[in-house]
């Protein structure tokens, strides 16, 4: 089976940060609660606040497929709608997957 690993970075415009950074603690608790999570982490970089570092990694395409159709229906999907992403997603033979 494949992991899929999403790495890589959000740009918050300043007048949605407030809003971002509220929900974030608990888009991190419902994502790492989903079944195929095997990692999860979204930090705000500590040289440009508008930045926040993600790092995913879900068992299968379908886990991380579903992950995706939750947030679009969250909380936190409403928060981050006018956010820039720059994700480089890959799939990695389980056994070759980093942890």
């Amino acid at each position: 089976m494949n992991n899929i690993i999403l790495q890589g970075h959000i740009i918050v415009a300043d007048n949605d940060l407030i809003k971002v950074k509220a929900e974030l603690e608990h888009h991190i608790k419902l994502t790492k609660a989903e079944v195929g999570c095997l990692h999860f982490s979204v930090r705000q970089d500590s040289d440009n606040p508008n930045r926040f570092n993600v790092s995913e990694k879900f068992v299968s395409q379908n886990a991380f497929e579903q992950h995706q159709l939750r947030v679009k229906q969250s909380t936190w999907g409403k928060v981050t709608v006018n956010v820039q992403r720059f994700y480089n997603i890959e799939q990695v033979a389980d056994s070759e997957a980093i942890n």
